[in-house]
């Protein structure tokens, strides 16, 4: 997913708001997620978040939730996202 953080005025703003919403996603929701673009970027990230199972029902039902979660954060604000699976 793309976030923009849009009172981010340094890369350190932009981290701290990324890596709580990393935290709080994977410790909620049993997922990996990482921050894999726009690193050097003050105000985007784009977020890469996976989940495991056998069951694909429950795989998105998951990433829904993840994404409604992210959505909520009140610092930041999803620019677009996609679900891929495999």
């Amino acid at each position: 997913m793309d976030i923009y953080v849009s009172d981010a005025a340094t890369l350190k703003d932009k981290r701290g708001v990324v890596k709580s919403l990393i935290d709080r996603l994977g410790n909620r929701y049993n997922v990996s997620v990482a921050e894999i673009d726009q690193l050097d970027d003050r105000a985007r990230a784009t977020l890469a978040v996976v989940n495991v199972a056998n069951d694909r029902a429950h795989v998105e039902s998951v990433l829904s939730h993840v994404l409604a979660t992210a959505e909520g954060e009140r610092r930041a604000v999803v620019e677009g996202s996609y679900t891929e699976i495999i």
